[in-house]
């Protein structure tokens, strides 16, 4: 089902043996857009340390309670490598993580004791994939092109003739944890209205100015279907939605 992320901050995260703390943000890859890390605040019981679950932990949600379990324990987390959420998280500290938790890399290798408890390797995009999603300068060797959901919230979107309006919210796919919109709000030249973008429809990202340059144009944009944020995004609307850009639907992944 496709959820509004920001709707998932305050969650609670449950460990097997008791309460872990709030979901805070997110931070996900910006060459496929998946998230790769929950932000968790811990709250007192762990001097309100900020820790990062991957969501290859999380197991079944409980939607209705605000829930979100994990196959992890109080030790196991209190244990866990510290980082500081609000600098870089560099390869290796996603390395130290994952050999703590026994987690696979996404980025192609294996901690060394594999994949123990069951949990499913969400592997990274082929090539074709991630080009598929914006062209992203390359980066220093070892740069895990990780980006906050929170910070990047309020970047300028640019459709090829004038400014789209900024990113609001998240909308992402619970099943297997890809953003698959933007949330834009379109501020004052299309008052009322918030519009879906998507990745595939991304050209270039300009992390150092906070901007995001899309393949659309202005016009496109004011006729597009109505999207309302207080009901899901349903098969139809997006199968409306990549008719009116004219875009390929296998892009929206609607595929059962």
């Amino acid at each position: 089902m496709l959820r509004n992320l920001n709707s998932l901050i305050g969650h609670s995260i449950h460990a097997t043996d008791g309460d872990l703390g709030k979901v805070k943000e997110f931070f996900f890859d910006d060459l496929t857009w998946r998230i790769r890390y929950v932000v968790v605040e811990t709250g007192d019981w762990l001097s309100s340390r900020k820790v990062l679950i991957s969501p290859i932990a999380l197991k079944k949600p409980d939607w209705d309670a605000r829930i979100l379990p994990v196959a992890l324990t109080r030790e196991q987390v209190s244990k866990s490598p510290d980082i500081d959420t609000e600098e870089t998280v560099s390869r290796q500290h996603e390395t130290d993580l994952a050999g703590h938790y026994d987690w696979p890399l996404y980025w192609g290798a294996f901690t060394p004791g594999g994949m123990s408890g069951g949990f499913p390797y969400l592997p990274e995009a082929d090539a074709k994939g991630a080009a598929a999603v914006g062209a992203f300068p390359e980066k220093a060797a070892g740069d895990p092109h990780l980006r906050s959901t929170r910070k990047v919230a309020g970047y300028r979107l640019h459709a090829t003739d004038g400014q789209l309006g900024e990113v609001e919210d998240y909308i992402v796919d619970d099943e297997n944890w890809v953003i698959r919109y933007l949330v834009t709000d379109t501020g004052l030249w299309l008052a009322g209205r918030k519009v879906l973008v998507s990745p595939h429809w991304v050209k270039n990202v300009n992390w150092e100015r906070s901007e995001v340059f899309v393949d659309m144009n202005m016009e496109a944009v004011r006729k597009s279907p109505e999207f309302d944020p207080s009901r899901p995004v349903s098969r139809d609307y997006e199968s409306v939605l990549y008719d009116h850009y004219g875009r390929p639907k296998e892009e929206t992944a609607l595929k059962k």
